[in-house]
């Protein structure tokens, strides 16, 4: 049973939310049109590609598989609606990791620099039983970065952990010429697709939010 210290009395006719994601960004992005989790917990899962796969393939499969994982958490007799999210940044079908070091940033930099690069974002939903996906695709082309650029954004360390080894919401918004698709598939959550699965269950984020 999932509870929260001083929370109000679940509402067992009520779909409640469950964010397999503990990205702030994601919880950002869900703010923005109205919705908030009532719970929010990372699916534990291997991210490593499989041979062959293509990075859409990616984002689809890890956004599945994330989304699956944390059934096992659920209660049987409790209305959850499980929300998973995957974002792969690709040159062509060069997969770019999650940078977790400088060097991997810096590398990652060098790549994109100069030319264009797509963001993949999977978004999957588990309701009752059934599983809905969608799969964001957004072309971005990145300006040719100096030495002196790259010095300066890996200073900023807001290349930690984010795919492809920079975020879009930051500084590195400078070094973009030119964007095709959702901007906030870049971010981590295209809003669009997102907020078209869950209407398709009838979900309504502002009845999440319980008034005094």
């Amino acid at each position: 049973m999932i509870s929260q210290k001083g929370a109000s009395p679940i509402d067992t006719n009520r779909q409640k939310l469950w964010l397999a994601s503990a990205s702030p960004r994601r919880l950002e992005l869900l703010a923005q049109i109205g919705i908030k989790p009532e719970h929010v917990g990372p699916a534990d899962i291997d991210e490593t590609p499989k041979s062959g796969e293509t990075p859409r393939e990616l984002a689809r499969r890890l956004a599945s598989e994330k989304a699956t994982a944390v059934l096992t958490h659920i209660p049987e007799n409790e209305d959850w609606v499980i929300l998973a999210a995957d974002t792969v940044v690709a040159q062509g079908r060069r997969i770019l990791p999650k940078a977790e070091t400088r060097e991997i940033a810096k590398a990652c930099l060098k790549v994109l620099s100069g030319r264009s690069h797509r963001v993949f974002s999977g978004v999957c939903l588990i309701y009752k039983g059934k599983s809905m996906l969608r799969v964001a695709d957004t072309r971005v082309v990145m300006k040719r970065l100096s030495a002196v650029e790259i010095t300066a954004y890996l200073d900023s360390k807001e290349w930690r952990g984010k795919a492809g080894g920079y975020a879009i919401q930051g500084r590195a918004d400078a070094f973009v010429k030119s964007l095709n698709g959702s901007y906030s598939n870049v971010v981590g959550l295209p809003l669009y697709e997102t907020s078209s699965l869950l209407a398709g269950i009838g979900f309504k984020g502002g009845q999440n939010e319980h008034n005094d």
